[in-house]
């Protein structure tokens, strides 16, 4: 199986349960719920991504032939040394449209403990470490448990108490970015004290200057 894949890096994780672990990001290129392309975003059913996933030109990024060419370019991208086990996020776009078995038993054979970030419209293969759903809009949900639901917060007629449901261990309100970010900020705050299922994460990546 090919992949596209807009860019694989290493960093700190900024967001989330595994806030400040480091981990190599291969962010996969494509989305089924936006095309990535301004033009689009209006009509899309996430119109808030801040995300480039459109192409295969950013660091790291390329089109693989298979998965054990992807699977070395991910284990170049990682930098630690001594103690720790290897992390990668796979992150996107949508991630799932593009992974699979192959690919998460071959990162595992290197070592790896893998972590996804989906949108939840497809579900995700078996075997990953690390679960994390970030529902859009009203996009129904296919991958309905993991391990922390991070819910962009707020979003248009989207209530967190529809989610509370599912089977996570952990539930995120990350304050949605852009003009209104400063109210949006308090508006999660003020939720996360009134249900304290919920809990705050912020974007700590975009505070101290990393990727």
């Amino acid at each position: 199986m090919g992949y596209a894949v807009k860019e694989i890096f290493y960093s700190l994780q900024g967001e989330g349960r595994n806030v400040g672990r480091p981990a190599v990001f291969c962010r996969f290129a494509g989305c089924n719920l936006w095309s990535g392309r301004d033009r689009d975003r209006a009509t899309a059913a996430c119109n808030f991504c801040d995300t480039d996933f459109v192409g295969v030109d950013g660091e790291g990024g390329g089109r693989f032939s298979d998965t054990p060419a992807l699977a070395r370019a991910i284990v170049k991208m990682w930098g630690g040394e001594g103690g720790g086990k290897r992390f990668v996020v796979l992150t996107g776009g949508e991630p799932l449209l593009q992974v699979g078995d192959e690919l998460v038993s071959t990162l595992h054979e290197r070592g790896f403990e893998i972590a996804v970030e989906t949108n939840g419209s497809l579900a995700a293969p078996g075997g990953i470490d690390w679960i994390t759903v970030s529902p859009k809009g009203a996009t129904k949900l296919a991958q309905i448990s993991g391990d922390e639901l991070k819910l962009v917060f707020p979003q248009a007629e989207v209530d967190p108490e529809a989610f509370e449901h599912l089977a996570f261990d952990h539930f995120f309100l990350q304050p949605l970015d852009g003009p209104e970010a400063e109210a949006n900020t308090v508006a999660a705050i003020d939720y996360c004290l009134r249900h304290p299922r919920w809990r705050l994460s912020l974007q700590t990546h975009k505070f101290v200057g990393i990727r």
